[in-house]
């Protein structure tokens, strides 16, 4: 007598076999539970019109058969791929990277794949070209890291046809953005340098035209004059260690510098390292402040008083914003949601020198 599918136990992590002796489908599942198989399509993908009575017999064949539905069937299902794309700039960076890293662990819990092009320009042809190439692989939509002003130009003016939400640039008002509060974070550092008795604040900028830069940078102009402090003209550099050690040299040099903000963690351990190469001690003489919070920030010499941007935030809010909109197209209005930051302080930071 030939053994039929449901006899016998099924080893953990095999499936049974199907009377032709294939992998079960779903007219196998729907044959055992007794259903039609636009039934079992619908248990898949959650349908709220299904007796709770029917989801568990479906569910119960699918567990005897061992049945895994491929991604392929859930798409035919759905009308979906489950699979969402992500076009990022300067992704090395350890903001970037973060959001990146964030968005991924997300759209793993929600049942995605996340597909990311990484792009080192952004003008409208290669824009066009990372928009082409993620359409045909069915993005069901598309996640944008700009945290330059010019990409956030490339892509208003890119046709995507998809649901999308963009990161530190905005687009227009019918695209949702998701960014950290960057002028509020220089708002915060540079109250607290001028808090600890400091005259005035230098600042390390980062490059121009970057969102978040030209965001910090205006902060940190709008404190200094509402306290009525003298506003030093800014040092641009270029996000880079490098940068920020070259133009700390230039600082170590003028006796009047007691306090400085970076614009990243990365142009601050520049900044410290030029000081202390110049004598100047920190923060006995200069007081330094620093963006992002990387990991590292705590256990420089000294430890490093920063601004700390939540990125896994970022990158979870973002994917909740676009799961939203290929849920509910023109259902749900617009968002820009402002992350909050907040000031940590450690051991960089500290009163003007006497005299």
């Amino acid at each position: 007598m030939t053994p039929s599918a449901t006899d016998g136990p099924v080893p953990k992590g095999r499936s049974r076999r199907n009377f032709a002796g294939t992998r079960p489908v779903m007219a196998d599942v729907a044959r055992l539970a007794g259903v039609s198989k636009q039934t079992v399509s619908r248990v898949l993908n959650d349908h709220p019109a299904v007796r709770p009575e029917t989801r568990e017999a479906v569910l119960d064949a699918m567990r005897t058969l061992g049945y895994r539905p491929s991604r392929s069937a859930r798409s035919l299902a759905s009308g979906r791929t489950r699979m969402l794309g992500v076009i990022s700039f300067d992704a090395a960076r350890y903001g970037p990277a973060s959001i990146l890293t964030a968005i991924n662990t997300a759209a793993q819990e929600a049942g995605y794949l996340v597909s990311s092009i990484a792009l080192d320009t952004a003008d409208q042809g290669t824009v066009v070209e990372a928009v082409n190439r993620l359409s045909a692989e069915g993005a069901d939509g598309v996640i944008a890291i700009a945290p330059q002003q010019w990409v956030g130009r490339a892509l208003a003016e890119t046709d995507l046809g998809t649901p999308l939400v963009v990161l530190e640039s905005a687009l227009d008002a019918s695209t949702p953005l998701v960014t950290g509060d960057s002028r509020t974070g220089a708002r915060k550092a540079t109250e607290h340098l001028l808090g600890l008795g400091h005259a005035t604040v230098w600042h390390i900028a980062g490059p121009t035209g970057w969102t978040s830069a030209d965001h910090r940078l205006a902060g940190w102009q709008e404190t200094l004059q509402a306290a009525g402090a003298d506003v030093p003209a800014p040092l641009v550099g270029d996000w880079g260690a490098d940068s920020g050690y070259e133009l700390g040299r230039r600082l170590a040099r003028r006796p009047e510098v007691t306090a400085v903000f970076a614009s990243n963690d990365q142009m601050a351990l520049g900044l410290l390292h030029a000081l202390h190469e110049s004598g100047r001690s920190v923060p006995g003489e200069v007081s330094v402040v620093g963006y992002d919070d990387i990991p590292e920030a705590a256990h420089l010499l000294p430890p490093l008083t920063t601004v700390r941007t939540d990125f896994a935030e970022i990158g979870t809010r973002s994917l909740r914003l676009l799961l939203d909109r290929i849920d509910g197209p023109g259902e749900r209005p617009s968002l820009d949601t402002l992350v909050p930051v907040d000031l940590v302080v450690r051991a960089s930071s500290g009163p003007p020198p006497v005299g």
